[in-house]
């Protein structure tokens, strides 16, 4: 695990994480493109079955073992303990439906000024923080809150144990819509239903946010045995997807030596090569590492996050150019994925060949056309122009991954430096100056650059010797494919 200021990568699981420094509990997000494609797929047409626009909606993985999920504005946060409970997609399914109702239902307890005002971090650290309080730990919670300097707990997000009922029985009618059961969400309440009774007095109905288990379960049983579509299951295939996903992160968020105690050699499926694959990864025993991931690309050579797991594991064993071609098959199966072009801009980098920096920098500027927000794509990127020898664009990438950090000051002064080299007008001219009116500090008398105000480029001279500015490759192609 390499740490980052801004920036936590796990690697072989292409995990992103990112630390808000001032929750006292570290709660953290994670990336992960395999996760993000499962939960997306499940979601989105929830949303829209919910009458919400499903790439308004930003879902967060939280590296949390308990379940756990939580919305509010445009967020949907997920668990990874949720992901790991859960027996079947459809149960996944039910909890999602059921923070979707939260969000069409418009249940987030806020004013409209407060959003507006709140920068990303502090959001994410409100919303973290209602997680906490709801998964029982207040303290843990309020810590989170101190993020949100703008917006106090009361007026921020609080649910009513009325609008849990109400998201619960619009869960059922979004599920109805799309013709999947409703089952899973009886399922997961018997879940914590059965925890509730083992933890007994241990739990104050007035401390937590959402009803107890056994008087959701009540509601809940007569709207689903009343449902059409009650008895439809899950396919043999999609519960296979689950327990990969599962495996996954097993693999990499328990000790080695538990996850090869729970799959041993004797398991031969999939999901057990998977997660033994990342425990060897873990403990340094490459060759076996390789073995169990190489099965399954064998048996399955289309899976990109096969291909992914392979490349990150030679990157990070040192094996840089052995995990290109890993790197290039997996974007060659899903070009349209940024963070596996993160990867392999970051491999193709690390080569320190001048024509693999040169394709890095298209690789990741390729990432950032589809995710402009990610900040460690930005971070690399201007590795890479340093690499180039460009130092004002370098400077330009690294204000922009500042700004997505939510390091305001920072990504001023770096624009402001990039600026002083680049020519007055041209796109990249304009990128700068939009950073360092975004960042501008309140109530200082820091003056803005000449011409950064103007609101149209100034015109060039005759003699102004022309630059040409490189251009963006197209983001669906894929070498080799």
């Amino acid at each position: 695990m390499v740490l980052r200021k801004l920036a936590i990568l796990l690697t072989g699981f292409a995990f992103f994480f990112s630390d808000l420094a001032a929750h006292a509990q570290r709660i953290s997000l994670l990336r992960d493109a395999e996760m993000e494609q499962f939960l997306e797929d499940y979601s989105h047409p929830i949303f829209a079955a919910a009458g919400l626009d499903p790439n308004s909606i930003e879902i967060l993985i939280v590296n949390n073992s308990s379940f756990n999920a939580f919305a509010g504005g445009r967020y949907m946060g997920v668990h990874t303990g949720l992901l790991t409970t859960a027996d079947t997609p459809n149960q996944v399914e039910a909890v999602i439906a059921h923070e979707a109702g939260h969000l069409a239902g418009g249940h987030t307890a806020r004013t409209g000024d407060a959003i507006a005002a709140a920068s990303r971090p502090m959001l994410l650290g409100l919303l973290l923080g209602a997680a906490a309080i709801a998964a029982g730990a207040p303290d843990a919670g309020l810590a989170a809150f101190s993020l949100g300097q703008t917006v106090g707990t009361a007026n921020f997000l609080k649910y009513s144990r009325g609008q849990e009922a109400s998201a619960d029985q619009a869960s059922i009618t979004y599920l109805d819509r799309l013709g999947k059961s409703s089952r899973g969400a009886v399922e997961i309440w018997q879940k914590l239903r059965n925890q509730q009774i083992i933890r007994g007095s241990a739990i104050n109905p007035y401390w937590v946010t959402h009803p107890l288990a056994n008087q959701r379960l009540t509601a809940l049983q007569t709207r689903v045995e009343a449902s059409p579509y009650k008895d439809v299951r899950d396919t043999p295939e999609e519960i296979e997807r689950l327990r990969y996903i599962q495996a996954k992160i097993h693999g990499f968020l328990h000790e080695p030596s538990w996850t090869l105690r729970n799959y041993p050699l004797t398991d031969q499926s999939g999901p057990a090569h998977y997660a033994r694959a990342v425990a060897y990864f873990r403990i340094a025993k490459m060759d076996e590492a390789l073995e169990e991931i190489r099965t399954l690309t064998a048996e399955d050579p289309d899976n990109a996050y096969f291909h992914e797991l392979e490349g990150q594991m030679l990157f990070e064993f040192g094996r840089t150019n052995e995990s290109i071609d890993p790197h290039r098959e997996s974007i060659r199966l899903l070009p349209d994925n940024a963070l596996l072009r993160i990867n392999l801009g970051r491999a193709l980098l690390a080569s320190g060949e001048p024509d693999m920096i040169e394709e890095s920098s298209e690789e990741l500027r390729r990432a950032l056309l589809l995710e402009p927000d990610n900040s460690f794509g930005w971070f690399e990127l201007a590795r890479a122009y340093g690499a180039m020898d460009q130092e004002s664009m370098a400077l330009l990438a690294t204000a922009e991954s500042r700004f997505h950090a939510g390091a305001r000051p920072d990504a001023n002064q770096f624009a402001r430096r990039a600026m002083a080299g680049l020519r007055r007008g041209t796109p990249e001219w304009r990128q700068a100056s939009d950073i360092i009116l975004a960042t501008q500090p309140e109530g200082q008398a820091l003056p803005l650059p000449p011409g950064v105000s103007d609101p149209a480029p100034a015109p060039r001279s005759p003699d102004d010797e022309e630059v040409e500015t490189p251009d963006v490759p197209d983001p669906t192609f894929a070498p080799g494919g």
